[in-house]
């Protein structure tokens, strides 16, 4: 039975600029950096202002579009082991979510699980968040975060801290090439 939260019905968005963001976070913190580089943190504020309202709403589906890959392979990878990935995977999430308090307001954490929980059973996390109305200013950071740990999650289970960029690019390459 078809939904209307099918992934058929949602933009991809600009998964590739998204993607850029979130290995740049990965490779920030593989690096040891506790802080982030000033210049790194300049040549990111200024790509996200080149954005525009359009373009930053292209990231932002293009996170949902990541969050929703990264859940399938999860769920792939705990099928095979014959394990619910929600049972494994929102709970550490939701955990590590209420660690960061000073960049995760508590109130944007179920809406974060609800996006994973939606990607998990094979929704689209954005058309199953836009149900509820626009995204919020106090939703971005979280939204960042909820990627970024979905890909340490995998980079973790695949024992390889560039597992989930490649992972997405060879599917953006062979979605090229179709």
């Amino acid at each position: 039975m078809s939904s209307p939260y099918d992934p058929e019905h949602a933009p991809a968005g600009d998964v590739g600029a998204a993607l850029l963001l979130i290995d740049s976070r990965l490779k920030s913190i593989h690096s040891g950096r506790t802080e982030t580089d000033p210049e790194e943190k300049e040549l990111m504020d200024q790509f996200t202002a080149s954005l525009g309202p359009k373009g930053a709403n292209d990231v932002l589906d293009g996170a949902c579009t990541l969050i929703f890959m990264f859940m399938t392979w999860l769920r792939k990878a705990h099928e095979e082991h014959e394990k619910d990935v929600i049972e494994y995977v929102v709970p550490t999430l939701v955990a590590t979510l209420r660690m960061m308090p000073r960049s995760i307001p508590p109130e944007a954490i179920p809406t974060m699980a609800g996006l994973v929980i939606a990607a998990g059973t094979g929704l689209s996390p954005n058309l199953w968040r836009k149900q509820y109305g626009q995204w919020t200013k106090a939703e971005m950071n979280p939204l960042e975060a909820t990627a970024f740990l979905l890909a340490e999650h995998i980079n973790r289970i695949a024992d390889d801290p560039d597992f989930a960029t490649r992972l997405i690019t060879e599917a953006l390459s062979q979605a090229e090439e179709e």
